[in-house]
């Protein structure tokens, strides 16, 4: 009788724990695709639901990255596309992209604020100040328009729930409204990081209206949370998160503006606490020593990852070559530090370097393992990158994609080309609120415990 009571113990504990291993929750995952300093990264959430924020820059290159991306998350359709705002490197792909994947409902701030009669001011090759006709993709917003009219279109106000399952998705800016009250669970505090802090000079204007328009999500699965705010102004920083935080901390934080200078003040970085911060950077584009260093010295930060290896940054600042991406082969890094300077302030070129992301003459292109034996690098003998769903034959798997031509220009832009092969980051993030961040292009990855 006693061996009977066992074996029936033995089975219904059995079944019990599987029923509880089928209940567990899976991973939010999350690809954050190299588009060359624009910004596109994909959701899967622990139900499969699909949501990408933001499309890269125009252009073939881009648009296949961010498909081998999509293939190789397994998924055939994004249920929610958010558009942060309307600028070339955020939504340069929106319009061709849903012709090749449907999209169930398109995510915006609404109306945008820059148009056609609207002048751009920006640095001029001379220091001096340029003007430029708007929109940055020419007839976006009708194109747009006739996307969304046919499908789902949700117009966000921070203080929304995005009705994606699998993770609770809350608005905290848009249209340059910014979440108060209610604040999320664990903010609502004062922010010490507010006191006796006094702003940049120089950065209270405003030069892209419509960055400061940029739809801000805090992403939450359980004890994780992610945050990213497009290219959130310092300016709306401030307004946010003083004198009270509404947020809270996060896990992850995306550093807004691509890590430049326009965001990324201490109030906001320190006030969110993050554990990890990922800029997604081009190699001159974003990743400014001023922003970087406000990350550099927030309370409780365990690591920083980037998209490139950034001449803005050279050899101090830049984060470990295990953790970047994408890095120039050595060659190609020696030759542009050493180059002599030239005008022009932060992200520009010196003289005589080669163009952004490509070899200078005489020295070999950059491939994946060549890229490595830089700033703390992995070895050469790294493991190869890891292979899963094969994505479409103009991309290879693993992160890598092949060469895609694309229209020159662009602010920010560099070459149209781009590394080739070009790597992504993944983030794998359990209700735990522990998260892996995997570089496919060494094979490195770590685990950030709960």
């Amino acid at each position: 009788m006693k061996r009977l009571l066992a074996g029936l113990l033995f089975v219904v504990g059995g079944a019990a724990l599987v029923a509880s291993q089928a209940r567990s929750p899976k991973a939010l995952d999350i690809w954050v695709v190299d588009v060359e300093g624009g910004k596109a990264a994909l959701y899967v959430t622990p139900t499969g639901q699909t949501a990408l924020i933001d499309t890269g820059f125009p252009g073939a290159r881009d648009l296949d990255r961010i498909m081998a991306a999509i293939a190789d998350a397994g998924v055939k359709q994004i249920d929610y596309l958010i558009s942060s705002h309307y600028h070339v490197d955020h939504i340069g792909n929106l319009v061709e992209l849903a012709k090749r994947i449907p999209v169930g409902t398109f995510v915006d701030h609404g109306p945008t604020v820059e148009g056609p009669d609207v002048k751009q001011i920006e640095p001029g090759p001379d220091g001096l100040t340029i003007t430029k006709p708007r929109e940055q993709v020419e007839g976006f917003q009708a194109a747009y328009a006739e996307l969304y009219n046919k499908a789902n279109h949700i117009v966000v106000k921070p203080g929304d729930r995005l009705p994606i399952t699998g993770v609770e998705w809350r608005i905290a800016t848009s249209a340059g409204n910014l979440l108060k009250t209610p604040p999320l669970p664990g903010g609502g505090k004062p922010n010490p990081a507010c006191t006796n802090f006094t702003p940049m000079a120089g950065t209270t204007g405003m030069v892209d209206p419509d960055d400061a328009q940029s739809v801000g999500s805090v992403i939450i699965l359980g004890q994780f949370r992610a945050a990213d705010f497009g290219d959130m102004w310092r300016t709306k920083e401030l307004e946010l998160m003083c004198p009270n935080n509404p947020l809270g901390t996060v896990d992850l934080l995306f550093a807004s503006s691509h890590g430049a200078i326009a965001s990324g003040s201490l109030p906001f970085v320190h006030g969110l606490r993050p554990r990890v911060v990922l800029v997604q950077n081009g190699t001159r584009k974003g990743a400014a020593p001023d922003p970087v260093q406000t990350i550099l010295s927030s309370p409780g930060l365990e690591g920083l990852w980037q998209m490139h290896w950034s001449y803005n940054l050279g050899v101090d600042e830049n984060a470990p070559g295990l953790f970047i991406a994408n890095v120039d082969d050595a060659a190609t890094i020696a030759n542009i530090l050493t180059a002599p300077p030239r005008g022009g302030g932060p992200g520009t070129a010196p003289a005589g370097a080669a163009p952004a992301s490509a070899p200078a003459a005489g020295t070999p292109a950059a491939t994946p393992t060549a890229a490595a034996p830089v700033a703390g690098a992995a070895p050469a003998s790294s493991p190869a990158p890891p292979t899963s769903t094969t994505p479409p034959a103009a991309a290879p798997a693993a992160g890598g994609q092949a060469a895609a031509t694309a229209p020159a220009g662009g602010r920010g832009r560099g070459n149209a080309t781009g590394h080739t092969p070009a790597y992504w980051l993944k983030i794998t993030a359990s209700a735990d609120g522990s998260f892996t961040i995997t570089n496919p292009r060494n094979g490195f990855s770590k685990t950030y415990a709960k």
